[in-house]
């Protein structure tokens, strides 16, 4: 007995932590087997590559490190199950919230992603944002007037992801009208930076709990925007501001509200005034603005509760994502409708 006594005790404690990490709708599944099915989805395929010039022809997850701006940065790569490199595909920019990294927005659990990815056939690459740890975690982007180290420093997020961008686009077959952005909060931020710097490369941005704040915003042409968001949102207020659920208020930026980050592209998309419901069902509803010029939409769509997450995703802690709509799949009928 004596010699058994120290495994079961590992055994006991590894499962009572991973019970404390697991995600409450994967509670039935058991802490251990839970925490093998995470890490069997962030595994890299065999084949994985940290050349960013080697051509990637077969469908899996891939990792890469590049260097840009005197750092190194990271970003992983989901290649649909379907990818046929004879037929171009489209691209999709996911970018992780403040605080978070590219494999919390490549957890399928939480995000479900990859399974949109092999689904609809989108190749998905999620970069790493600034951080000041070498794995990558606790990271930030620079969208602007938020977040944290990522703004303070200056970081060049643009560049870095017109880089990333560039390089899957010499590696794969990419149809280059169909390169998108998303992202979860600060990553919604940033996706609306993407689109006011770089119309050349994205046609359309989803922004997910996160407004617009960059300091300036002169694209040269338009870029569809869908916002989406929860009216109850206690991080990113949906009036504007910052809400008593943000973290290290002393830093944080007061938020553009909702309204505002829509009329903005509204008007830089010259969009008609007067929006049309173009979704309504219990606990959601969407707002369409087109016509707008270059065949450009702007779009808005609100649940009713769901505070600061993806609707139609699972948060392991804090507010329960609302279910009325798939941010996934709003996004992409949005996206499609070209």
């Amino acid at each position: 007995m004596k010699r058994l006594a120290y495994p079961l005790l590992v055994v006991a404690v590894i499962a009572c932590g991973f019970s404390f990490l697991a995600p409450p709708s994967a509670a039935q599944d058991g802490p251990i087997r839970q925490w093998l099915k995470q890490r069997q989805q962030q595994k890299v395929a065999p084949d994985a590559s940290t050349d960013a010039a080697t051509p990637i022809t077969r469908p899996g997850d891939y990792r890469f490190a590049i260097q840009h701006d005197g750092r190194t940065r990271m970003y992983r790569v989901h290649v649909p199950t379907g990818y046929d490199p004879a037929t171009p595909a489209p691209l999709l920019v996911a970018l992780h919230g403040g605080g978070g990294n590219m494999d919390y927005q490549a957890n399928d659990t939480y995000y479900g992603q990859i399974t949109q990815s092999d689904r609809r056939g989108f190749v998905a690459v999620f970069p790493n944002g600034f951080s000041k740890r070498r794995n990558g975690r606790f990271a930030t982007w620079n969208a602007g007037n938020c977040c944290a180290d990522a703004r303070d420093q200056n970081i060049d997020d643009v560049g870095f992801i017109r880089q990333v961008v560039s390089n899957i686009t010499r590696q794969m077959n990419i149809d280059r009208s169909r390169v998108y952005a998303t992202g979860m909060s600060n990553g919604g931020m940033m996706a609306y930076r993407l689109a006011c710097e770089m119309p050349d490369v994205f046609t359309a941005i989803a922004a997910v709990a996160g407004t617009d704040n960059t300091r300036s915003c002169t694209p040269r042409s338009p870029v569809s925007i869908l916002h989406i968001h929860a009216r109850d949102d206690g991080r990113v207020l949906f009036t504007g501001g910052a809400g008593p659920d943000t973290r290290d208020r002393s830093k944080v930026t007061d938020f553009t509200s909702v309204a505002d980050s829509v009329a903005t592209w509204v008007r830089l998309n010259g969009c008609p005034a007067m929006p049309q419901r173009s979704l309504e069902k219990p606990g959601a509803y969407c707002e369409l603005y087109s016509p707008c010029r270059g065949k450009a939409r702007v779009q808005l769509c609100v649940t009713e509760t769901g505070g600061h997450s993806w609707p139609g995703g699972v948060k392991p802690r804090g507010d329960e994502p609302s279910q009325a709509i798939s941010a996934n799949d709003v996004m992409w009928d949005f996206f499609d409708r070209r």
